[in-house]
């Protein structure tokens, strides 16, 4: 029979043991070895069931094992010895704390989805595991984060295959009181709730959740509440769900109900206010809305508040192709916001500019999040140098006049929470090297540029870690083989192959990620008897572990599924090549160590980062990847091989993806089966140790999140923050209405005339030429512009590269007609084809960057030609 309601039965805890309640409830838990093995000493059978999560876990032990713990001297004292190491990594000084003024009292942080433990299922890729282990990383270095989210019932999909390997999905309810959820309450014990108006005088009502990571708030709005329309109540029902207007709802409660969440947990806890607002990807950009709107009731205008906004905004975006980016119908977005309906005190016309595609192909009728978000921050980010680099390029259209190079979006290269990803054994292997509280510090903080003390370690400790972890994959696999397997309709009779599934002596290979098209999940398939025939190698075999989902309405990438899936169904290879559904972040956390090596083979430059292969790296798994993402950025032979690509002109996609498959079966085949193989006179694979050594030792230090979240600080939130306190409503009001004065009078602004002393077309190494330019400002001032020369070597089209800037000085008053000249230096400091143009940008103590207005004055056709190009 099946019941008609459901409630959450909580154990009354013995007061000997009502600390337990408060470590399962921070989750620390996650990723703090002694805590999780203090509740699985409670019951290891009930805790294999809980799937190591300690709420669950505590729901079903009977009251007779909590009296008997509740009496054992031995397990009381480990019970405070682990509260009290919470403790002290609640309140004492961390990283943060011992850096320099000018920090943020504050800083929330905007995502969709967040990575932090499977018992918390509400992230669907690796957006969403960097999200949660950015959270890890600013908790353990005492960074003052707020994390803002939404808490979806039914989270991501659960993924299962039928009986011919098609992916199905299904949606488990979550019981937000069955996870490690309090519920955000005023002082009165009445919950905290947020509201959105909608079209027709209608709201959108949302509870705050609280999961509280380490030392990190995170903060999840729940639309389940019965103040709303079941409509409205489906609002956060599924991660990436529904339509177009069901996805702007989720955006709009996300960044606008978001800022109010963070307002009134402020408000009710004493939490300082957030002086920088980071924005995890565009879904998250209307916070920059209603920061606007909290601007405006107080006083100032809309382009004031705007500059105020932008000077405490970071913008991280992921994407490197456009159509990862969501884009709505500005009749949509019309009708959900003005006068009836959110913000009703801004413009919506002036709304709309903000996501406008002004840039030359953009779709004048869609509204942007990302190009709202580039509009809405004065600082933004991709997430490696390579990356960086694309979307520079990608977004170059929105400052128009200037080269890809400058446009104002930097880079920080992701990385992973090392105590998250890193597995015991390993953790072990170098506590017992240079002490526990090192070790720890090591993986969580970061610092150092070389983990140097791995080169102690004896290459048969080493061999001997790897072929654990190893051996420990081989028995994951064939107990979660055997459980997909029923689940495909199997009978028990027709599996015991699976207990021959893979080798614990054999080179494991793994791959697992989301199915897009361009991470080519099936690329290994591309010749399926050189594959074949890898796999079975007489002497030299390889395995290959593979997971990965695709999105419900991607029937494209579940036909890829289906296609791994069948291949691996072949009773010749079974035994070598599996397909394991349902992956996740337990999964993950068994698979990334047991592997030796980690395949990634994306379409090039199409990976944002990926950071599967960092969280396998840590582990002394060795990367075998196309130079993408972070594997562009520090790939060196010491520790990993390089899939080449193929992206010369003539190459259409076939042909690319024959020529890669073809160079990844060589790979392994020639360089990475022998290299695990071959042994030494110790009988050991000296070559293939002293890569994992490598990768350890060079490699360990740069992909951690710690490095991450420090990079951020001192490159991003201590700036915003400095730009948020200069921004006081005068001085915003100032910057706003210089910005319309120069962008008003920017016609006017021209370059007439440029002369240099150069006398011939030649000049030695070394030579300074003098520069002389006369320029127009029209109703601007010195003051309001640079000019500059900008110099370097040149291409066959004579396009500038690697430049250098310097600027000119004016000297003397106005001519007749109003020109300023301005003069200065030109060392021509490079050899060969070399050259220089000239050009007037706008200048403010309080622009982030040159660019920021995308407005730039360049010499016309006939000055160019009058000035000529040097050293051609």
């Amino acid at each position: 029979m099946k019941a008609i309601r459901r409630f959450t039965v909580r154990p009354v805890l013995p007061a000997p043991l009502r600390p337990l309640s408060d470590l399962a409830r921070n989750l620390r838990w996650s990723w703090h070895t002694e805590t999780r093995d203090l509740f699985q000493s409670i019951d290891p059978e009930a805790w294999a069931a809980a799937e190591g999560d300690p709420v669950r876990l505590l729901g079903r032990v009977c009251p007779a094992r909590l009296a008997e713990l509740a009496g054992d001297r031995r397990f009381r004292r480990r019970l405070t010895a682990v509260a009290d190491d919470l403790d002290d990594y609640l309140a004492g000084e961390r990283w943060y704390q011992s850096q320099t003024d000018g920090l943020p009292a504050a800083v929330a942080y905007f995502s969709p989805e967040f990575g932090i433990t499977a018992a918390l299922p509400q992230y669907s890729g690796g957006l969403g595991i960097l999200a949660g282990d950015h959270l890890k990383a600013a908790s353990d270095l005492g960074v003052p984060l707020i994390g803002v989210g939404l808490l979806y019932r039914h989270g991501y999909f659960r993924q299962s295959l039928s009986r011919d390997g098609w992916q199905q999905e299904h949606y488990p309810v979550l019981d937000p009181n069955e996870l490690p959820l309090r519920q955000l309450t005023q002082a009165d014990g009445a919950p905290a709730q947020v509201s959105l108006a909608l079209p027709g005088g209608k709201a959108l009502h949302a509870r705050i959740w609280l999961a509280q990571v380490g030392r990190v708030p995170l903060l999840m709005l729940d639309s389940d509440v019965e103040e709303n329309d079941l409509g409205e109540r489906g609002v956060t029902d599924r991660l990436y769900g529904g339509g177009s207007e069901h996805r702007l709802l989720q955006e709009m409660l996300l960044g606008i109900g978001g800022v109010r969440a963070v307002r009134m947990y402020c408000r009710l806890t004493g939490h300082p206010e957030p002086e920088v607002f980071h924005t995890n990807e565009g879904h998250a950009g209307f916070l920059g809305l209603e920061r606007i709107a909290e601007l405006c009731s107080a006083g100032l205008d809309f382009d004031a508040a705007l500059e105020a906004v932008r000077g405490g905004t970071v913008f991280t975006t992921h994407t490197p192709v456009p159509a990862g980016i969501d884009r709505f119908d500005r009749e949509l977005v019309v009708r959900h916001f003005g006068p009836d309906a959110e913000l009703p005190g801004i413009d919506v016309r002036r709304i709309l500019a903000l996501g406008k595609e002004t840039y030359p192909g953009g779709e004048p009728n869609l509204f942007n999040m990302a190009v709202m978000g580039l509009r809405l921050a004065q600082r933004a980010n991709g997430v490696s140098l390579l990356h960086g680099q694309v979307s520079r390029e990608m977004f170059a259209g929105l400052w128009p006049g200037f080269d890809a190079e400058e446009v104002p979006i930097t880079s920080v290269t992701n990385g992973v929470h090392a105590p998250t990803w890193v597995a015991p054994e390993v953790f072990r292997l170098g506590a017992r090297q240079i002490g526990a509280q090192r070790a720890e510090d090591a993986l969580a903080v970061g610092g150092s540029e070389r983990w140097d003390s791995v080169a102690d370690i004896p290459d048969q400790e080493v061999w001997e870690l790897r072929r654990t972890l190893r051996e420990q994959l081989v028995v994951e696999v064939r107990a979660r083989l055997h459980a997909s397997w029923q689940q495909r309709g199997a009978g028990n009779a027709e599996l015991g192959w699976i207990d021959n599934v893979l080798d614990p002596e054999v080179l494991t290979i793994g791959f697992a990620r989301r199915v897009p098209s361009y991470k080519r999940l099936t690329l290994m398939l591309r010749d399926r008897d050189r594959l074949m025939e890898l796999l079975s190698h007489p002497e030299r075999p390889i395995q290959i572990v593979v997971a990965g989902k695709a999105h419900p309405a991607d029937d494209s990438g579940k036909r890829l599924v289906q296609e791994l899936v069948r291949f691996a169904d072949d009773p010749r290879v079974r035994h070598r090549i599996v397909f394991l559904p349902d992956y996740g972040m337990g999964m993950a956390q068994k698979l990334y160590p047991g592997c030796d090596v980690w395949l990634n083979n994306p379409l090039r430059p199409l990976e944002a980062c990926g950071t599967s292969g960092m969280k396998a790296a840590l582990n002394g798994c060795l990367n075998l990847s196309v130079l993408d993402g972070w594997w562009d950025e520090w790939f060196r032979p010491d520790f990993g091989w390089a899939i080449p690509t193929a992206d010369g002109a003539d190459t259409g996609s076939d042909r690319r993806d024959d020529i890669e498959a073809a160079a990844l079966y060589d790979l392994l085949e020639r360089r990475v089966a022998p290299c695990f193989y071959e042994r030494g006179r110790g009988g050991l694979p000296d070559r293939w140790i002293e890569m994992v050594r490598q990768t350890l030792t060079l490699l360990g230090p740069k992909v951690l999140a710690g490095r991450m979240v420090r990079e951020y600080v001192g490159r991003l939130y201590v700036p915003a923050a400095q730009a948020h306190r200069a921004l006081t409503p005068d001085v915003a009001r100032e910057l706003a209405a210089w910005k319309t004065r120069v962008r008003a009078a920017w016609p006017g602004v021209s370059v007439d005339h440029v002369e240099t002393t150069a006398p011939t077309a030649t000049a030695e190494l070394g030579t300074t030429v003098g520069l002389r330019v006369r320029v127009g400002l029209g109703e601007l001032t010195p003051d309001d512009v640079e000019v500059q020369a900008v110099s370097g070597r040149v291409d066959a089209e004579d396009r500038i590269t690697d430049a250098t800037v310097v600027p000119l000085k004016p000297t003397g008053a106005p001519d007749l007609e109003g020109r300023l000249l301005y003069e200065g230096p030109l060392a021509l400091d490079r050899t060969g084809a070399y050259g220089y143009t000239v050009r007037i940008l706008p200048s403010h103590r309080l622009l982030a960057s040159a660019a920021e207005l995308g407005l730039a004055a360049v010499p016309p056709e006939e000055v160019v030609e009058g000035a000529g190009v040097l050293l051609r």
